[in-house]
């Protein structure tokens, strides 16, 4: 079929909606047909998760690539693989070295949750991934995106993905149109990828539309014209690249503000700084992190009160500003020098974190880097 024709059949703004199935069939296998042509040409193929593709090796990778660039991911996945080989290790580590080797790239909660689904692959199944999707789907943390691929991948099973990249891929080429985590267009897009996805080789075409949409149909400045759907794409036709896939409707971003307390105590090769764990609901939950407070005096009341000790040396340090999904946090931090043998001990929920010799916990990635900076000074 030609790519005028296959531009006539797939000529609304929201094709996906207004084809039939049976309509759609000779556009959905003429996709997959370009595409695996152009997999076999420009694909990647030599990623670490690639090697020994596993379930559980693919599982990791497509975890830690959820809203994380692939460059950044190779260094965290090869740390990860080394320590954590097979999943009965992974659900016999302690959170804190899971969080520990997490450290860096984000979204902390897929750490727990890989550590809670690990656990439960081997208590309920024997450490190996279930057969049917409907079964891995109900893991912890794994969605039905994330687990088509997890089969799709290791096993070359027919499942369809619906990932960033995907859904860009197909909001273009097919002009499905609007919000894509609203219901009705994420059904449209679902049923575009499942109608896309090939009976054969859907390992390689899960690998492959994943691969187009990472490194040639972008969110920005799109490679069109050595895109393998360049005859067929409506977005291309149209010039709406940049409309499609339709944009979330943008909230006003909120601003949150608090004072980091930096409680030092030790001498000089034997400093340490304070910190506890936070709340597992909530932003860096189960990472460590200084205590933080709505104020500077809320802070200094509370140091005064808890260490049991006067402190000294009491200096304001640059602001450290974070950007999460939804809104922007500003942390001031406060440092203060406490009396050696101060009144706070280690327990469960709090710990001194030797600057000279730091423990494996999980830190938060602005965290991390400011203790750096303690270490230097």
């Amino acid at each position: 079929m030609k790519g005028a024709e296959l531009l006539s059949i797939a000529k609304s703004s929201n094709a996906a909606e207004s084809l039939h199935p049976a309509e759609s069939a000779d556009a959905a296998d003429a996709f997959a047909t370009r595409l695996l042509a152009w997999f076999d040409v420009h694909g990647r193929k030599n990623l670490p998760w690639q090697q020994d593709r596993t379930p559980y090796r693919v599982w990791i990778s497509e975890v830690m690539l959820q809203q994380t660039q692939v460059s950044t991911v190779i260094p965290y996945f090869e740390r990860f693989m080394a320590r954590f080989p097979e999943v009965g290790m992974l659900a016999a580590a302690p959170e804190d070295e899971v969080l520990h080797l997490w450290t860096g790239l984000g979204y902390y909660a897929r750490a727990r949750n890989l550590r809670a689904c690990a656990r439960v692959l081997v208590a309920a199944h024997g450490g190996v991934f279930p057969e049917a999707i409907d079964a891995v789907v109900e893991l912890p943390g794994i969605g039905r995106s994330t687990a088509g691929a997890i089969l799709a991948l290791s096993r070359d099973e027919r499942h369809a993905i619906l990932d960033g990249n995907v859904k860009r891929v197909l909001s273009r080429v097919f002009g499905i149109a609007g919000d894509p985590s609203s219901a009705a267009v994420n059904a449209a897009l679902w049923m575009q990828a499942e109608a896309c996805t090939p009976k054969s080789r859907a390992g390689a075409y899960t690998q492959a539309i994943m691969d187009l949409g990472a490194t040639v149909c972008t969110r920005s400045r799109p490679a069109c014209t050595v895109c393998p759907m360049n005859g067929i794409c409506i977005a291309a036709r149209e010039g709406r690249q940049g409309e499609l896939p339709g944009r979330k409707v943008r909230r006003e971003r909120r601003v949150r503000e608090a004072t980091l307390l930096i409680a030092e105590s030790g001498s000089a090769g034997a400093r340490a700084v304070l910190l506890e764990r936070r709340p597992s609901p909530g932003i860096w939950g189960g990472l460590w992190s200084p205590p933080q407070f709505e104020d500077e005096g809320a802070a200094l009341e509370w140091c005064r009160r808890e260490v049991g000790e006067t402190f000294s040396e009491l200096k304001r340090l640059p602001p450290i500003d974070h950007a999460f999904t939804h809104f922007d946090l500003r942390l001031n931090p406060v440092r203060v020098r406490c009396a050696v043998g101060s009144g706070v001990r280690e327990g469960e929920g709090r710990l001194w974190y030797s600057l000279e010799a730091p423990p494996r916990v999980g830190l938060p990635q602005p965290i991390r880097l400011l203790i750096e900076r303690l270490m230097a000074g």
